[in-house]
């Protein structure tokens, strides 16, 4: 009987499976039949049942060819947002039941290409590489060469869309080597090819490979249009133009592509003045993209959806504008675009790669642009409070948004959500350093591949997690007020000093506890090379001791440059630094003209002024844990027996141990993997060392006895120090990204978890990088303010007898500078309590003798 039962039991779960398999089948074919916003309803409730009952991989497979087929249909439909995720757990369904061992199905075509064209359009550009070179590898590994090209094709755009335009020209020659290369695809090659050339300013070749090629005559025409386009010619731009639409039922472009098509012709009739022909057309780029839109004025917020299109038209709409207030409005709906844009995204890479490339900044600019001419005739100085906030939109960004997660996990620490969030993205870097070195090294493909596998299951569990956070904690980015900022401002008796690079302006806002104030500077070809020129000078040490009366000129010229002259004459400068001005030493500006040629007679900003920095106004106001055992860890690799050898940092060492509680690491103790094991258990980490500030190829590194680490390595860690001192060359320099700032060590710290941090502007000398420690770490130990001993060993070392004029030069002592907050001097808390004795012991003495009086005369009455 139990036989039977058994028997019985397994034809009907087979015969179960496979009426399951079938549904899934014809629930996918209804719909590939009929497919509407109903059809579409009705699948997404079938989906979500099929989801909790499939087991085996034939059940599994239909509902990933279901899924891919849904995927197609939202993203024509424009809903990005939902085929991105579709497409995302299709993939990952495939590749967790290893699908690909059990059927030829073509998850390239079906799911893997349409999903990498996806992340370029969202401008998800980490995982756009990583899934298209995930594909490109499986093609490679089939044999399949039309695959191989499609992938090139893909890879080719994306890299256009960031204008990398000699990765693309690699990309495309490499791919026209193949030579069972089909029309179609050789003309897309060559399309792509002729627009990059034309970018590169190369336009003859462009116009010649334009003639000879195998495209359409819409595409050939449209191609002469961005070659006259990029050469100015407007007029022959918009003659190609008017062409190549002729030819436009010759092919089949979608809603996005239309789109850009009458955004392109927008644009054409601004640059030839024609206003009223340009929003004729933007109107119908966004009727494209939103058909139920009646062609009057701007969308509403609610029927927007992540697409960069967005961001062109509303940019160009806002210029057009005569009416300020309707510019800011367009200006802000590009602006809430780019953020929904930004929610899809998980690494930072991507978030770097697109605020390089994007608008962004320039879109801030034009907004301060607005707000200060109508301030000028207006004089509202809530005006001024808005144009701020436009110029903090994107500064530190990253930071920003990491330094907030960590706050919240430390807000509710036993929220398991939050921690796995964080040791996700950890991870993430982690995996984003091994997968750069790997691409610096042998860049073997099927490494690269898996580390692009690894890469796409973490974003997707970030994905995952952040709509389950977002829900848990929806008002966790609450915006800062002028009042907040102003009485953190009176708390710390400071004054905030935030520079905006822009293209054409550089503004500087003034903020003090009672008062806003902005200034905007002219940024012409003079005035940025005075910039570069003084930055220049800190090159090497010779250049200033060399000519200091060039030195005395330049230091005065960039102080009135930068304002400095017009500041309150508050102690205490917090400057937020911009562009360019990341890399300036402002202590090292001169308060007066001088014909001086003795640096400490010099009249330094440092002895007038204590020179705070910080990344952004909302790090500024970050509320930092409290750190009650202020130990510190040191690592001391020194070199020894080596071209590379730190003599001086054995004085560092001794000085720091006589001075702080502490734990040093010298010569082959001072590992990467000591530091990566200990770093986390301390509050002060001081690192000796050689450092390098990397370049576009490579990135920063710091140097450790044994290995070197790299920022992503830095990135991967998970400190909480409270100090960071980095006593090595470069450790604030690297590459410079709009917003974000340099891509340095110190900002790997930040990164990391460091709340404040002092670090190096170029390459210190070994000698003076040691005394100024020292004085660092004496002051610290007796102020137990970082702020005050950076300031105060920078005055010590100038002040200094013992120290020649030649290395008392401002190269020597200002490569130093702090960022973070403002802890006041122990010895402040001394006076207060020693004042507040005496006060109470006056009160107490002042009773007893009333008493007395009052005990005497009482006597005096018994009597």
């Amino acid at each position: 009987m139990k036989k039977l039962c058994f028997i019985f039991f397994l034809i009907f779960e087979i015969s179960f499976s496979q009426n399951l398999e079938e549904a899934i089948y014809t629930a996918a074919e209804t719909f590939i039949s009929n497919k509407n916003e109903a059809s579409l309803k009705l699948l997404n409730q079938q989906e979500s049942s099929f989801k909790t009952h499939v087991k085996t991989k034939d059940e599994q497979l239909a509902l990933v060819f279901l899924q891919c087929h849904k995927g197609y249909y939202l993203d024509e439909h424009s809903k990005l947002k939902e085929a991105l995720a579709t497409y995302e757990d299709a993939l990952k369904r495939f590749n967790n039941n290893e699908l690909s061992k059990f059927s030829d199905f073509d998850i390239i075509e079906s799911c893997l290409k349409p999903l990498g064209n996806l992340y370029t359009k969202t401008g998800d550009y980490t995982n756009a590489v990583s899934t298209i070179n995930q594909y490109i590898f499986l093609a490679e590994k089939n044999k399949n060469t039309k695959h191989q090209i499609s992938g090139a094709i893909n890879l080719a755009k994306l890299y256009q869309t960031l204008n990398k335009h000699e990765t693309v020209l690699k990309i495309v020659n490499d791919a026209l080597k193949f030579s069972n290369i089909d029309s179609h695809q050789k003309a897309w090659l060559q399309n792509i090819k002729t627009s990059s050339l034309a970018a590169l300013n190369n336009y003859e070749a462009a116009s010649l490979l334009n003639n000879t090629s195998t495209s359409l005559n819409f595409e050939k025409y449209k191609n002469n249009y961005i070659i006259e386009f990029q050469k100015g010619n407007y007029p022959e731009a918009l003659n190609a133009f008017n062409k190549a639409k002729e030819y436009l039922s010759e092919i089949n472009l979608s809603a996005r592509y239309l789109a850009k098509f009458y955004f392109e012709e927008a644009q054409l009739y601004y640059l030839l003045e024609q206003p009223n022909d340009a929003l004729k057309n933007l109107q119908q780029a966004i009727k494209t993209l939103l058909p139920n839109f009646n062609e009057k004025g701007l969308p509403n917020k609610k029927d927007l959806y992540p697409e960069n299109t967005f961001i062109d038209i509303f940019d160009l709409y806002a210029a057009i504008q005569n009416n300020h207030r309707k510019a800011l409005e367009s200006y802000d709906l590009s602006f809430y675009v780019s953020d929904l844009l930004q929610e899809n995204w998980t690494s930072q890479e991507t978030k770097i790669f697109n605020e390089a490339s994007n608008s962004n900044r320039m879109r801030s600019e034009y907004c301060i642009d607005i707000l200060f001419n109508i301030y000028k005739q207006t004089k509202k100085k809530s005006l001024l409070f808005e144009a701020f906030q436009y110029s903090e939109n994107n500064k530190a960004s990253i930071i920003k948004d990491m330094n907030l997660k960590k706050i919240r996990l430390q807000q509710f620490p036993n929220d398991s959500l939050l921690a796995k969030e964080l040791h996700l993205l950890k991870t993430q870097e982690y995996y984003t350093g091994l997968l750069k070195n790997e691409q610096l090294g042998t860049n073997k493909a099927s490494t690269v591949n898996h580390l692009s596998k690894k890469l796409s299951t973490i974003s997707l569990q970030l994905k995952t997690l952040k709509t389950a956070i977002s829900k848990k904690y929806p008002e966790s980015n609450k915006a800062y007020t002028l009042e907040s900022l102003q009485s953190k401002l009176a708390k710390d008796k400071a004054v905030l000093v935030a520079y905006f690079f822009g293209k054409n302006t550089l503004y500087q806002f003034v903020i003090s506890e009672k008062d806003i104030a902005i200034e905007g500077i002219q940024l012409t070809e003079k005035i940025k090379k005075d910039i570069v020129s003084f930055i220049h000078l800190f090159n090497n040490a010779s250049i200033i001791n060399n000519d200091i009366n060039n030195y005395t000129d330049q230091a005065f010229t960039i102080f009135k440059l930068l304002n400095f002259n017009k500041l309150s004459t508050l102690k205490n400068v917090v400057i937020i630094p911009d562009g360019l001005l990341n890399f300036i030493p402002f202590e090292a500006l001169l308060t007066s003209k001088t014909t001086t040629t003795s640096f400490s007679k010099m009249p330094f900003v440092i002895k007038s002024q204590h020179i705070i920095y910080n990344s952004s106004a909302t790090l500024y106001l970050t509320e930092n844990q409290e750190h009650k055992n202020k130990d510190l860890l040191g690592f001391f690799p020194v070199f020894e027996n080596t071209n590379q050898k730190l003599t001086y940092s054995v004085n560092e060492a001794h000085a720091i141990e006589k001075e702080m509680s502490s734990k040093l690491f010298m010569n082959a103790n001072a590992s990467k993997q000591n530091f990566i094991e200990n770093a986390s258990n301390y509050d002060i980490l001081h690192v000796s060392s050689h450092a390098s500030s990397g370049d576009f190829a490579n990135p920063a590194s710091i140097s450790f006895y044994n290995d070197t680490m790299f920022l992503n390595e830095l990135y991967s860690l998970d400190l909480k120090p409270y100090l960071v001192v980095l006593s090595a060359c470069e450790t604030g320099i690297g590459t410079l990204y709009k917003g974000e700032g340099a891509m340095s060590i110190a900002r790997g710290f930040q990164y990391a978890g460091a709340e404040n941090l002092l670090f190096s502007l170029w390459q210190i000398n070994d000698l003076s990088t040691s005394q100024i420690m020292q004085s660092f770490y004496e002051n610290y130990n007796t102020s137990e303010s970082a702020y005050l001993a950076n300031h105060q060993s920078k005055i010590d070392y100038i002040e200094n007898e013992a120290i020649n004029n030649v290395k008392k030069s401002p190269y020597y002592w200002s490569a130093f500078v702090y960022y973070g907050t403002l802890e006041p001097a122990k010895s402040d808390n001394t006076t207060f309590y020693i004042i507040f004795s005496i006060f109470i012991a006056s009160i107490v003495l002042l009773l007893i003798l009333k008493f007395k009086r009052h005990d005497r005369n009482t006597r005096g009455i018994s009597s």
